[in-house]
């Protein structure tokens, strides 16, 4: 029992101080503008994008038989086909042009929601010294 206490404590300790959860909570739009200007940046060096799709494929596996009746012998286990989803990803043609004003777009929010993290910043750091 003191083994898992011990082990539960380690896992939210690792899970960051309360200044950097405060942090992280409150500045997870800006890390996504910076993963959206990331993509985009890609998107335009590369010459296209890529879309994630998940297709499905089939493939054999053991299926246990019916639970049988009390006193009927058992039934043997057999093949039954299933699926499984695989995901995958394609290149997909963007016109460049739109693809250039959506990343200046994104640098102008970029710019707006870092003002308003340094604040957010600072009022974490006040309120959860280290």
């Amino acid at each position: 029992m003191k083994r898992l206490t011990f082990l539960a404590l380690a896992t939210l300790a690792a899970c960051g101080t309360p200044q950097e959860q405060c942090i992280n909570r409150n500045t997870r739009d800006l890390r996504t503008v910076d993963r959206l200007i990331a993509e985009s940046e890609g998107n335009l060096t590369r010459g296209y994008a890529y879309e994630t799709i998940t297709v499905y494929e089939d493939y054999w596996r053991m299926c246990p038989g019916p639970r049988p009746a009390a006193g009927e012998p058992p039934t043997t286990p057999h093949m039954c086909l299933d699926e499984r989803p695989v995901t995958e990803q394609r290149p997909k043609a963007i016109d460049l042009n739109e693809e250039a004003k959506k990343l200046a777009s994104l640098k102008e929010k970029r710019k707006s929601l870092a003002r308003q993290a340094e604040k957010v910043i600072a009022a974490c750091k006040a309120e959860y010294p280290e």
